[in-house]
């Protein structure tokens, strides 16, 4: 449980918790009440490591203002109030999207169990297709023909396939479960609407802002909702891109001792933004040809491997987001080409080892300028 600790000008609030993990929520309570009035900082349990020997509450409350006074306590990152209602909307719209997931694959689930393979030629059977399907299916329609034929769209060309995964041993009691199944992500789906709804007006100060983000390759209106109710918007709170990207554990650890480096690992932050970015970062990856983030990341994989690549085009754009809103200006990419435009020589190496591996030869001439 968090204490109230501090000196007579400035309380602490500090919670027990490893070193870089998310505070856990039980400061909340006592900070939200004091912070109206008076100057309250919320600091890292980590970096207030107390004194080995005697240790009681009354010593570690003494050893905590007398660094309060020396001014050695690092205040945390707590937004304002309006930013966390925010932050409560995105992170529980999170929630029950992750929860709408795994409904699907219950009901996927069930129908592999009735030897119903539809997700084998749909790729969504949650689409158009797939849920008249599912609806005729749950009604009592048992043959496959009939149910192929309520393909739509692309769909049409897949219906002897159709046919086929839809032929098994559906029976009242698949039914039951799956429409149990579809009811509730029918539910969710609509929690999720009402949360965007309300996000979206919550979100009104924020118009340039969302404006900004969107521009970023592979950030989308949810991804840059995320990013304004985590960060708050506010970069004049974060130092540096980096102390912003440190924050956010999206940069390698620093661990050396005796002038080994050990475990560089990266470091713990904020998860939620965390799982934005890395949607992002998923999204970029596919822009090789146009964009300098999708380049990046296939000129990494090799070296670092996918994961690793990754978590580096996350620093890149949140390292963009600071710039960003620190100045004003919308992304700025430096197009597929720009590793090729840096270093002609080493993509014509590279291009050389290329044709060499499959037995030619190449030349390069320089083309005449008109």
């Amino acid at each position: 449980m968090s204490r109230l600790l501090g000196n007579r000008a400035r309380p602490v609030l500090r919670g027990r918790r490893r070193s870089n993990a998310p505070p856990l929520p039980d400061w909340r309570g006592a900070f939200y009440l004091l912070e109206d009035c008076l100057n309250v900082i919320l600091v890292n349990a980590a970096h207030a490591k107390g004194l080995p020997g005697r240790k009681t509450d009354v010593a570690d409350a003494a050893w905590l203002c007398q660094l309060g006074e020396c001014g050695l306590l690092k205040a945390s990152f707590v937004p304002p109030e309006p930013i966390r209602h925010l932050r409560d909307l995105t992170r529980y719209r999170s929630t029950l999207a992750a929860e709408l997931g795994r409904e699907a694959q219950r009901l996927e689930k069930e129908l592999e169990d009735a030897g119903i393979k539809l997700s084998t030629v749909a790729t969504d059977i949650l689409g158009v297709s797939g849920r008249a399907m599912l609806t005729a299916l749950i009604d009592g329609e048992p043959d496959a023909s009939v149910l192929a034929q309520m393909a739509k769209a692309r769909m049409r060309p897949k219906i002897p396939a159709l046919v086929e995964a839809l032929t098994g041993n559906f029976g009242e009691h698949h039914a039951f479960l799956c429409r149990l199944h579809l009811e509730r992500i029918d539910q969710l789906k609509a929690a999720i609407a009402g949360l965007s709804a309300r996000i979206e007006e919550e979100m009104r100060p924020f118009a340039r802002q969302l404006e900004l983000l969107e521009t970023i390759p592979g950030v989308g209106r949810a991804t840059a909702e995320i990013i304004v109710a985590e960060t708050g918007a506010d970069m004049a709170r974060f130092r540096t891109a980096g102390h912003l990207a440190s924050w956010a554990g999206v940069c390698p650890g620093h661990h050396e001792s005796a002038g080994k480096h050990k475990s560089g690992s990266r470091r713990h932050g904020n998860r939620w933004l965390g799982a934005a970015l890395g949607t992002a970062a998923m999204a970029a990856s596919r822009t090789r040809e146009t964009t300098y983030l999708g380049a990046r990341y296939h000129r990494l994989v090799p070296r670092l491997g996918k994961k690793k690549a990754l978590v580096a085009i996350e620093h890149s754009i949140l390292t963009a987001v600071w710039h960003m809103l620190t100045d004003g200006v919308s992304y700025q990419d430096l197009g597929g080409d720009y590793f090729t435009r840096l270093d002609p020589e080493r993509a014509m190496r590279r291009l050389t080892r290329q044709a060499n591996a499959l037995g030619f030869t190449v030349r390069f001439d320089p083309i005449e300028a008109a």
